[in-house]
């Protein structure tokens, strides 16, 4: 074995080494190709630094209320089929007015236009779907420049309204006008485009009206299941209703707790105290399937700016949803109590989520010195 000699001396690392023509050229060349041809890392001129969140999705407003509105039109076209093309006429005009509001508010205030998000037109369907059809053509009007302007617009647009705009907009007109606002009819009674209220449009009692005068309503589970009874245009048929709630569910607009929470406090209400004497399972159903519970349970309770964000404050607001409904039913003049519910417990939101939401990390220890 050749022995190494300690002695001898480490090349100078300042000496230049040859690393031969072929090397050089080699590397001359490819210095020429990424000149003439661009370098193969293209780097922007200008990086900009924002704050977060970075993460993009494509679910957007536009597209989560385009949702929303293809969930309405089941229960909406068997609206229509049950008491005529006027149902119809009374939703293009409620749907105009708040979009045309929208716009001329906007247009006024200077902000930015947001008519192309849709959420005009889901307040448009859903005031309208609160509506019977017995109701004046005049009526959405003033309904949807209540909830654009007033309830949604003053308080600073989409996402920042204290209650649910719809629900506003129908307690408004329920209280101004509530003679016009009480023209229900029988399922399956058409009315013409011009009929008149009052005079072509006889008001017939609805089966929360008979239940809440403490008589037996004589329509059937089925009936009120499909919707073959008189009521608000949207809120007839519970089938329909339920298969745009699971549609939303199925696309992830809504969570199931609030419309299960709500209906369960309703449903175990009728079952514990019937208001059918004798027959608990009845009443039950009668509660549930009449009036407004399932469409506000899917539809209303379930806005995203003025319902809690935590699971556990969605079935509070459910719960609180369906004891007010109750109670208002039960022991009110007022023979529904779905709207009401709802706008009472959009004000206790904020103590909601305060109760509810998780606090960050090292938010709620107390520091001590």
């Amino acid at each position: 074995m050749k022995k190494t000699d300690r002695n001898q001396s480490a090349p100078d690392l300042n000496t230049e080494f040859d690393v031969g023509e072929e090397f050089e050229s080699d590397v001359e060349a490819a210095l020429t190709e990424e000149i003439e041809h661009g370098s193969r890392y293209d780097f922007p001129e200008l990086l900009k630094v924002s704050s977060g969140p970075h993460i993009k999705s494509p679910i957007s407003t536009s597209s989560i209320m385009l949702d929303v509105v293809i969930a309405l039109i089941p229960a909406y076209a068997w609206g229509v089929l049950v008491f005529g093309m006027r149902a119809l006429v009374l939703g293009v005009i409620s749907v105009a007015s708040c979009v045309l509001f929208e716009y001329l508010f906007q247009k006024i205030t200077g902000r930015a236009n947001t008519v192309r998000d849709l959420s005009a037109v889901v307040t448009g369907m859903l005031l309208a779907m609160n509506l019977t059809v017995g109701t004046p053509y005049w009526l959405p009007v003033f309904g949807a420049f209540f909830a654009i302007v007033v309830v949604k617009g003053l308080f600073g647009g989409i996402g920042k309204n204290i209650v649910n705009p719809a629900l506003a907009a129908r307690a408004f007109l329920f209280i101004a006008w509530p003679n016009e606002m009480k023209v229900f009819t029988d399922a399956g009674v058409k009315f013409g485009v011009f009929s008149s209220p009052g005079a072509d449009i006889t008001a017939s009692a609805t089966p929360l009206t008979v239940l809440s005068a403490g008589d037996v309503p004589q329509n059937s589970i089925f009936d009120l299941f499909i919707g073959n009874v008189g009521g608000c245009i949207g809120e007839v048929s519970a089938l329909f209703l339920i298969i745009g709630g699971v549609y939303l569910l199925v696309r992830r607009v809504i969570s199931w707790q609030t419309p299960v929470a709500y209906i369960a406090v309703v449903a175990l209400a009728g079952l514990i105290f019937p208001r059918i004497p004798g027959d608990g399972v009845q009443s039950m159903l009668t509660e549930v399937l009449s009036g407004g519970v399932i469409f506000c349970a899917i539809f209303m309770a379930t806005d995203y700016a003025t319902t809690p964000v935590a699971p556990w404050g969605k079935v509070i607001f459910g719960v609180g949803c369906g004891v007010i409904t109750v109670l208002i039913r039960y022991f009110g003049a007022y023979a529904e109590g779905a709207s009401f519910s709802i706008l009472i417990m959009n004000l206790l939101v904020w103590y909601i989520d305060k109760l509810t939401l998780p606090k960050p990390f090292g938010g709620g220890a107390d520091v001590k010195k």
